[in-house]
This record gives C-alpha cells, sequence and structure tokens, in this order.
C-alpha cells in the first residue's frame, strides 16, 4: 500500500492565507522527505475554511522545493475551468513537473460556487459540463488535427497551423498520452466516480462511513460495466482523517482539542447537515443526526490512535472495503501547534508503515 497527503486545504478562517499557504508547503516538503508517495492540492473558491483557489500554482512552488513526491490538484472543478486554458495550463505544469504530477478532476458542489460561476446546480448542470469539459481536454491533448467542438456548455477550437507551422497548437503533456488522471467523488452513487469507472481514470474516496466506501466501489464497477473495463483497486485512492501520537490517550485529546475538532465543530458537522448528508457520516444509518458529533467521528471514524492503534484501524478498514491502493491523510493546519502535525506525520511513516507492508489488493 502506498501512502500520501490530501490538501483540501484546510484552514481556520481567522488564519492568514500567506502563513496558511506556508504551512501547506511545510506539510508536503515533509512528507517528501518522510518518503510520502504522493500530495494532492484542493481547489476551492468560496468555501472560507478550504481557502485555495489555485492548486496549480502551490505545485508549481512544490515542484522546487521537493524530489520524489508527486504533486496532484485534488481536484480541478471542471465547471468552473474553460477547457482549453485548462488543457494548457496543466499539460505546461506537468512538463514542469516532469511528469512527477497528477491531474484530479471534479464537479463541485457548493451552491455559493454554483452562484458565482452561475452554474445551474439544481439541475446537475456542474455533471454534464464535468463530462464535456474533460472530452474536450483530452480530445485536445489526443488529436493531431485541428478541430472545431460545439458543446452544449463549451465550444473549444484547435486552430490550423499557419505560418509555415510557427503559429499553432504545440501544448502536449510530458506525460504521453496524458497524465494519470484522478476524479473525486464524496455521495453514494457518485456520477464523478461513475465517470472514473466509464473512463479506467483514479478513483479518489472521501473517507466517510464505511458502508459509504463500499458503495464507492460498486459504484466505480458500475461504471466500468458499461465500457466493458474491470477496474482495479490499487489505483484507488482513499481520504482518511488521521492522527498519530505516542498513545491513544494522547492522539485523541489532541485531535478533538485541536484543528481536527473544530473543523468539525464549526465547518464539516454543519454543512453536511444543511445539505442534509449527515448519513454519510453514520456506520449505523438508524444513528439519530444529533449523534453525530467530533467525540463519535473521533471513536467510530477517524484513524487515531498510537502507532499500533492506527496501524490496526487501518488494517481493518482496508480488509472491511475489500482493499484499496493508497491511504492520503487528510491535512489540517494545527497552526502554533505545527510540531505535533509533523510528529504524527512522522510517526506515521516511521511506525505505522512499516506495520502495513503486506497489504497490497487482490486485484
Amino acid at each position: 500500500m502506498k501512502y500520501g497527503l490530501f490538501l483540501m486545504p484546510l484552514h481556520p478562517p481567522e488564519r492568514a492565507k500567506a502563513d496558511a499557504y506556508d504551512y501547506d508547503v511545510d506539510s508536503v516538503v515533509l512528507a517528501d522527505q518522510l518518503g510520502y508517495h504522493e500530495a494532492w492540492i484542493g481547489e476551492h473558491f468560496t468555501a472560507v475554511w478550504e481557502n485555495l483557489p489555485a492548486p496549480d500554482l502551490m505545485i508549481a512552488k512544490l515542484l522546487g522545493l521537493t524530489k520524489n513526491i508527486i504533486l496532484g490538484t485534488g481536484v480541478h472543478l471542471l465547471p468552473y475551468h474553460d477547457p482549453m486554458l485548462l488543457a494548457h495550463r496543466v499539460a505546461c505544469l506537468d512538463h514542469l513537473a516532469r511528469g512527477r504530477f497528477y491531474f484530479g478532476v471534479g464537479s463541485g458542489g457548493l451552491p455559493t460556487d454554483f452562484e458565482m460561476f452561475h452554474i445551474n446546480g439544481a439541475e446537475g448542470e456542474q455533471r454534464f459540463r464535468t463530462r464535456e469539459a474533460l472530452e474536450i481536454i483530452l480530445k485536445t491533448w489526443a488529436s493531431d488535427e485541428p478541430f472545431d467542438y460545439q458543446g452544449r456548455f463549451w465550444r473549444a477550437t484547435k486552430p490550423e497551423p499557419r505560418t509555415a507551422g510557427t503559429l499553432g497548437f504545440h501544448m502536449k503533456p510530458f506525460q504521453q498520452p496524458h497524465p494519470p488522471i484522478g476524479v473525486a467523488g464524496l455521495t453514494k452513487g457518485s456520477e464523478t466516480l461513475i465517470l472514473a469507472g466509464e473512463m479506467g481514470l483514479i478513483p479518489l474516496s472521501v473517507h466517510l462511513a464505511t458502508n459509504v466506501v463500499l458503495n464507492h466501489w460498486e459504484t466505480v464497477e458500475a461504471g466500468a460495466r458499461k465500457t466493458g473495463r474491470t477496474p482495479s483497486r490499487k489505483i484507488w485512492r482513499i481520504l482518511r482523517d488521521v492522527y498519530v501520537a505516542e498513545t491513544d490517550e494522547q492522539a485523541r485529546a489532541e485531535a478533538l482539542g485541536g484543528i481536527m475538532g473544530r473543523a468539525f465543530r464549526e465547518y464539516f458537522l454543519l454543512l453536511f447537515g444543511a445539505f442534509r448528508v449527515l448519513d454519510l457520516l453514520k456506520q449505523d444509518p438508524n444513528m439519530p443526526d444529533e449523534a453525530v458529533t467530533p467525540e463519535y467521528m473521533a471513536d467510530q471514524v477517524w484513524a487515531i490512535g498510537s502507532p499500533d492503534t492506527v496501524a490496526k484501524k487501518l488494517r481493518q478498514f482496508y480488509h472491511d472495503v475489500g482493499g484499496f491502493g493508497t491511504v492520503l491523510m487528510v491535512g489540517y493546519d494545527h497552526g502554533q501547534e505545527k510540531a505535533k502535525w509533523q510528529k504524527s506525520l512522522t510517526l506515521f511513516a516511521n511506525e505505522v508503515m512499516p506495520q502495513l507492508r503486506d497489504l497490497e489488493p487482490v486485484q
């Protein structure tokens, strides 16, 4: 099994953005030094707690500060980007990275994003825009011929070369035919995870209740059946809230008393409640909404504890969902307690990873 970070990124609203971004950079640099395989950087526009709208800029900075870790957009929200412009930016970034890059895509879901970009979320416009944009991007990279694409939402033109070829399209990715593409999914029956299965893309599952994650893989398989594919669990990434300390008691106290507990109290539980999707967090679907608390998350959903405890929880989760290829630790901004987060990353690398070396998906 491989290991990585997923930085949404999460920062308390009062945190200065420059300091918050430096915190994320430092986390990825440390992860690179510790041997983590990859780090995905999120993109959000109107989420106050998830305040980075340009993951490609952070990746460009990180390329010069890291050596081995693969960096990915987690994810570019395709409904909000002109696909031809994004195809150029992503291809350029792939060259800067010399292939040390993953291209993560998604459809978004925040109503304030929809409002700002004039997306009809009530009718699922974001999902159709995502498929169309990805089709244009892949066609742009794959085709050697000019084309004019007139879609429902986007029009894209690849012009004829001119003046003996000195003018014309030239920006294909470093990795051929394109960088590995990841697709994020949250809900049961996620349309984006269906797309991942259809196209053989990397599924990125937000870790919620185990029954929801099981449904995520069933959804990938359903999409794969549409195109006659057999999906591989080896490429499946699952996000986990992980925190490691010397003892179980210390880990629980620091997680609940620190930014993880605060983020759930002041952000995630409010968001999930407003969208009426608290069921995604329930290990027991029959439990009442008011029972979904940070304490419940710490005891039933998060992978927190001593190195031995975290290793046991991850091993059990791995078997519960039938295996997967990579666990991505969700990154939180611990502020003045940054040393505790760095200690957690270090304990995980040095004392948890070695205990899970035998885990490898069967397909």
